[in-house]
């Protein structure tokens, strides 16, 4: 996560702060300059103007008593994902303190007034990578006032610093109208954001899948993760439309606690199992709270002991922060959003992630095996010239295959998929809903065991000065392994630890075993590009053993680009040239082949 931080814009703030202070000047920014262009791409507000902190008070500071998810409120601009996304960062030292790198260093020295010239710095990850962005400290006010950001206290402004650096990494204030609480939890973290859709999964309904999802917002929680969560409107007028309940349609709230509290009072509360699954969250407005069960000042409080109370924090204000039940919270809010923080490090004691991270483009060509532009699976002519990644074959799919799983087609930054899908070969292939797209994209591969993913260029073996010497490739052929059955008992429970081992011109492929059957469906495939047509593909079955494997028999095809049979369903013979001792057991096997390369 804490990798190495690239200047924006090539401006270094340690050399630009020493020349300021060299020159005895206040820092001015020229790439994100105090006018119109750093405010708006279409709008206007008349009468802006921009002040320094010291303009706007007389004792100016990055914090007043600390960092908190109190401190913010959201100002003119519809920016209030990108204030719930900062409550959410506030409540992480950890975090803020890689978004406010050197806060201490930043911060206002009364003792050493020379030392200030009005320049901070912040870091956002971005595609896969950190950035550091300098910025001067001139804000926007109208009548003496903030007019975006601002904190409860009008002489601290981090939050306000912060919302300019990210307007400059943005293009402009006005770019932060509107946006994606998501894409601000992803770039103050480069966690991974995995939206979900409460409405559609019916988890009101379903009290097993709702108890399921909050075991995983709590562990996102309770492992440094940040949430948001909000309730969708369905129309313009709908957008910031107040409830009965007290929230709001149309906005975001930051998560800033989950847990089970535990009900009852003294000592009778620890023998008691009762515990209620609770979440708390914060409006962006510092106001406008929830008012039903367990709202600030509602009797269900009477049912928790005052140490449980002064454990969650509980206060009775309207400070826009307020506890719900878990299933309040899915009977109400539509859509909540977890940035999981992904743990690759082999020291922690949680489970740890191998990382795969790939850069890549939809790029346009008229040449179809170089297009890479092919929008979705309904565009069965072009969606295989999308990019393609795979972890061990080497040449582009020109076939489909069968699809083992798919994220949905949105309208956001950030696309995620979750799925568990068991050992073997697959292709992943990025693409947009439409052909003809253009863009670069980065993908974040996350596996319990490395998968080396790599993209895949090349359409068929390449052409070298040791192809006439050697030979090329004359035929390609797939063998897709089905299943077997009827094998031979190799235990005394009458089972058997089967796998398939595929192999042609000194090229191997091999299946993961199949635990305790004599009938297993293996559903493995091998593509072979073959440079002598005339010898023969061999499969066979193996049974695994502690000391030493056992052959259990093999089929041996000629992979005839004439054969057009789709499955073949074979017995299993023997080794050798014995072709007539059929051995126990028959194997279902596909197979394809083609004298054109580029067809498989």
């Amino acid at each position: 996560m804490f990798s190495s931080v690239k200047p924006y814009e090539n401006q270094r703030y340690a050399s630009l702060k020493k020349e300021c202070q060299r020159r005895k000047q206040l820092f001015e920014d020229p790439l994100f300059p105090a006018n119109d262009d750093s405010l708006f791409y279409k709008s206007r507000i008349q009468g802006i103007q921009w002040k320094r902190p010291k303009e706007i008070c007389n004792d100016p500071h990055l914090f007043v008593d600390g960092i908190s998810s109190h401190d913010l409120h959201q100002g003119q601009v519809g920016n209030c994902w990108f204030v719930a996304a900062c409550s959410s960062l506030a409540s992480r030292e950890s975090l803020w303190q890689k978004v406010i790198p050197d806060w201490k260093e930043q911060e206002w020295n009364p003792e050493k007034p020379e030392s200030y010239v009005g320049i901070f710095h912040f870091q956002f990850w971005r595609f896969g990578q950190w950035l550091d962005v300098v910025i001067d400290d001139r804000l926007p006010t109208l009548h003496n006032q903030l007019i975006y950001c601002h904190s409860n206290s009008r002489n601290e402004f981090w939050c306000a610093l912060v919302e300019k650096a990210y307007a400059k990494l943005s293009g402009c204030y006005e770019a932060l109208d509107g946006g994606n609480t998501a894409d601000a939890l992803v770039d103050f973290t480069g966690g991974v954001s995995e939206p979900i859709d409460l409405t559609e999964g019916d988890y009101i309904a379903d009290e097993a899948k709702r108890n399921l999802l909050f075991e995983r917002v709590l562990k996102v929680h309770s492992r440094g993760g940040l949430i948001s969560c909000s309730i969708k409107a369905t129309s313009a007028a709908d957008m910031e439309a107040r409830l009965d309940c007290g929230l709001v349609k149309g906005h975001a709230y930051a998560v800033t606690d989950v847990r089970k509290v535990r009900l009852g009072h003294g000592l009778l509360s620890f023998f008691k199992s009762e515990k209620l699954d609770m979440i708390r969250m914060r409006n962006p407005w510092g106001e406008r709270e929830w008012n039903g069960p367990w709202s600030d000042t509602s009797e269900e409080w009477q049912k928790v002991s005052k140490s449980e109370r002064e454990k969650m924090g509980m206060t009775v204000e309207d400070d826009g922060e307020f506890w719900m039940t878990f299933e309040d919270f899915c009977k109400y809010f539509t859509d909540i959003i977890k940035c999981r923080l992904i743990n690759t490090s082999y020291l922690s004691i949680h489970k740890t992630w191998e990382e795969a991270v790939l850069h890549g483009a939809w790029t346009r060509n008229n040449d179809p095996l170089k297009n890479r532009c092919g929008g979705c699976i309904n565009h069965k002519d072009t969606f295989l010239q999308n990019p393609q990644v795979e972890l061990n074959r080497n040449y582009r799919m020109h076939t489909l295959q069968q699809k083992v799983a798919s994220s949905i087609y949105i309208n956001s930054r950030s696309v995620f998929l979750r799925t568990d899908l068991k050992e073997g070969r697959y292709v992943i292939i990025p693409t947009t809903f439409d052909p003809g797209h253009v863009g670069e994209f980065l993908l974040r591969i996350f596996t319990d065991v490395p998968s080396d993913c790599r993209e895949l260029t090349l359409d068929e073996p390449a052409h070298t000065c040791w192809s006439g010497m050697c030979g090329y490739p004359q035929v390609v052929s797939q063998i897709h392994v089905l299943a077997a059955a009827g094998l031979k008992n190799q235990d005394s429970q009458g089972g058997a630890d089967p796998y398939v081992i595929m192999k042609c011109e000194g090229q191997k492929v091999r299946s993961p075993v199949k635990k305790n059957t004599v009938s297993p469906e293996f559903d493995v495939k091998g593509l072979f590009y073959r440079k002598k047509p005339g010898q023969p593909i061999i499969v066979q079955i193996w049974n695994h053993n502690l000391i030493s494997d056992e052959f259990l028999g093999q089929v041996v095809l000629t992979g005839d680009p004439g054969d057009r049979q789709s499955v073949h369903t074979l017995h299993l013979q023997d080794k050798g040239n014995r072709r007539s001792n059929d051995l126990s057991g028959t194997i279902a096997v596909k197979l394809l082949s083609s004298n054109i390369l580029t067809n498989v």
